[in-house]
């Protein structure tokens, strides 16, 4: 159970026999992974206790300061975890997360359940319905079927009453929540081209069901006296336009990354091809144009390309853009850092970085990367260094004699 700094501190002064059981350093090591972590603890606020004195799994409560100003409480374990190494700007934060969660929409009353409406429904008189007591009037054409029906239901066969569409469930225009509300059609008039609840032959097929005395099949009872199957009694532009009516609007298809179309800009030119691009953004490191200088001044080649063409698209283009370009030896150079807020070149950024490499090897060029703050290599000829010092340009030049070797790279020596 995690407990106080305070306490934590005497139990392990305690348990080790020594006024100071972890030095300053003793953990430095493990919380260089998180740059964000090492900003944001507060030494004032745990008892003068710097990080590197606490072990990244002690089980201990500890004081924070987000970016935002909010001072908060959480163990090393769940500053760890909670969200990883690839950690964004505004770092979890018990202050920040509740301002940042989405408030809630004003939401509707409670809707009644979908049975008490049909229920409701069924129970309100229909268009065609008379009053109780009121004697129905005789069709015009008794001799016909219908009239024949309408003499059966009168002699005592009950016709059962159409039942009322069932309610339609719709989305709101407002909130989005579903709706339930009766069809727009059950309080209009019937279409003159759809078989309506009163017409003649409905009512000579519902009065048929429900007499005692036809002794016909079912399949008999819902036939028309034409022949006509009962799907024909509907004509084919109102089946057309309820299906319309029915059916959502199709969505176009999102595009996938195999359909996008590649930029057009790269010049048509053999793979391995370096040039100028007009797509590869400007430089905007300073780290990155020191380099640049430094190796400019010990190194003769051609400056001003900025691109490689390659054999298979790199997200949208042919062509890659590395930092550096040394067309004569047919090598790049990458100058990697994890950024101000520790999310540069991690996570599936570093995957971009491995098709980079990939893509440009299969061209034929090799890759260098300078890997800072503690950035794993990713290629056999990769440096990990703590920053750009008056040693990287040695040393890179050291690791191009290995890839081209030294007859070649030291003929294009300054001198």
């Amino acid at each position: 159970m995690p407990e106080p700094i305070a306490a934590w501190w005497a139990r392990r002064r305690s348990s080790r026999g020594l006024a100071v059981p972890y030095p300053v350093g003793s953990y430095r090591e493990a919380w260089a992974s998180y740059p964000v972590l090492v900003r944001q603890y507060r030494p004032e606020h745990n008892g003068g206790i710097v990080l590197s004195q606490i072990p990244p799994a002690a089980d201990v409560w500890l004081c924070w300061l987000c970016d935002a100003g909010h001072v908060f409480v959480a163990t090393p374990d769940e500053q760890r975890h909670r969200p990883g190494r690839e950690r964004r700007r505004s770092s979890w934060c018990p202050e920040c997360s509740e301002l940042a969660a989405p408030r809630a929409l004003p939401m509707r009353p409670p809707m009644a359940p979908a049975a008490v409406v049909r229920a409701q429904a069924e129970g309100m008189p229909t268009q065609g319905a008379s009053a109780p007591g009121q004697a129905r009037p005789a069709p015009s054409d008794a001799g016909t079927a219908s009239g024949q029906a309408w003499a059966a239901q009168t002699a005592g066969g009950a016709v059962p009453a159409a039942p009322s569409p069932p309610p339609r469930r719709r989305r709101g225009s407002s909130t989005g929540l579903p709706s339930t509300t009766p069809r727009a059609e059950a309080s209009r008039s019937p279409e003159p081209s759809r078989a309506s609840p009163t017409s003649p032959l409905v009512s000579e097929v519902r009065t048929e069901r429900a007499s005692p005395s036809t002794g016909a099949s079912r399949t008999e009872h819902a036939s028309p006296p034409t022949g006509a199957s009962r799907t024909e009694l509907a004509s084919p532009a109102i089946s057309g336009s309820r299906t319309e009516r029915s059916s959502p609007p199709a969505r176009a298809p999102r595009p996938t990354r195999a359909s996008r179309p590649v930029c057009d800009k790269t010049p048509a030119l053999p793979t391995g091809t370096p040039f100028v691009s007009a797509c590869a953004p400007k430089p905007a490191s300073a780290v990155e144009a020191e380099l640049r200088a430094g190796l400019t001044a010990r190194l003769e080649f051609e400056p001003g390309l900025n691109a490689v063409r390659v054999g298979r698209p790199f997200f949208d283009h042919v062509e890659v853009w590395p930092d550096i370009v040394l067309s004569e030896l047919r090598v790049a150079i990458e100058y990697d850092s994890t950024g101000r807020h520790g999310l540069e070149h991690v996570g599936h950024r570093e995957t971009a970085d491995r098709r980079k490499d990939a893509a440009l090897r299969a061209a034929g060029w090799e890759v260098v990367r300078l890997r800072t703050g503690k950035l794993p290599r990713l290629g056999p000829h990769d440096l990990q260094l703590s920053g750009l010092t008056r040693q990287t340009v040695p040393l890179l030049l050291d690791e191009l004699r290995a890839i081209r070797g030294p007859l070649l790279v030291d003929a294009y020596l300054r001198r």
